[in-house]
């Protein structure tokens, strides 16, 4: 997306056939499909040029909270208030695997850049992988990120911090990064490309940081609730953030400005996403 490029929301389309709040978004590798999560208990597909629906997937037994494509595009994750992870084949649409394991509401996933690892967190304060259990937190766990690299997961917590974890074959299992500097519940965060990580909180605010060095590089502040869901344009130009009153601003958060504050569409902006090519930018709210 051009940096400078004005986002208008009578350019909107509505995907709207949800039967609860629209907790997440994600669009696939190549754009062509958007991914829906409600608080209905389904997984909605729907065809991104023409707004079409292509399946809604039941299964949960609760609302489901979030979901995620995989990189390579073959899969893609969905987590739910049932305590459960289920894993399903794009193609087919079909679930193929349901992962059991956490004692609470799971609240985000994370495929790892290789599309070969899957890490989930909750409210029963943990997260990891199948291949590793990752404790520590000392509240509910809201969100969750790889690192470009593969080789360190960023989980935020209602602890108020950002612990990165070392993935590495071979390092001990214990976080060797713990970022501080919001004072409520981290809701969402996120890496850029280039290895950038931003983190929204309940305070209204967005950190942007250099993880590499434990450093506070800038925060956005504006939003007059709290920040529901953050997402980098793919060019890293810019930062998308939905809030829960209702807004989705656009920054240059190399500067700290705030480009576009787009309203009056929206009820609770519970999620925001960019399509892979950085064009389009979707929203998911509780109406």
């Amino acid at each position: 997306m051009n940096s400078r490029a004005p986002l208008f929301v009578g350019k909107v389309k509505f995907f709207g056939r949800h039967r609860g709040e629209v907790n997440c978004s994600a669009f696939s590798p190549d754009g062509q499909t958007l991914l829906t999560a409600s608080d209905d208990g389904c997984v909605y597909g729907w065809e991104t040029k023409s707004g079409q629906l292509l399946w809604r997937l039941g299964g949960h037994t609760g609302p489901v909270k979030f979901c995620r494509f995989s990189p390579d595009g073959c899969l893609f994750a969905s987590s739910s208030c049932d305590r459960t992870i289920r894993l399903w084949d794009l193609s087919r649409a079909k679930c193929l695997r349901v992962l059991k394991g956490h004692q609470r509401s799971v609240e985000t996933l994370s495929f790892s850049p290789d599309s070969r690892q899957l890490a989930s967190g909750g409210w029963d304060k943990q997260s990891g992988h199948k291949l590793r259990h990752l404790e520590g937190h000392h509240d509910s766990i809201q969100s969750s990120d790889f690192s470009p690299s593969e080789n360190s997961l960023a989980t935020g917590s209602w602890d108020s911090t950002v612990r990165i974890w070392d993935l590495r074959v071979g390092t001990p299992v214990v976080f060797h990064q713990e970022l501080e500097g919001h004072s409520g519940n981290i809701s969402c965060l996120c890496y850029s490309p280039s290895g950038l990580l931003a983190s929204g909180s309940w305070d209204k605010n967005i950190h942007i940081w250099n993880p590499n060095i434990s450093s506070l590089i800038v925060q956005l502040k504006g939003h007059v609730t709290w920040v529901n869901s953050i997402a980098f344009s793919p060019d890293e130009g810019q930062l998308a953030s939905a809030s829960y009153s209702g807004t989705i601003k656009v920054w240059d958060y190399k500067t700290g400005k705030c480009l576009e504050t787009l309203k009056g569409v929206l009820d609770v902006a519970h999620t925001c996403a960019y399509t892979p090519q950085g064009r389009l930018l979707v929203s998911g709210t509780a109406v």
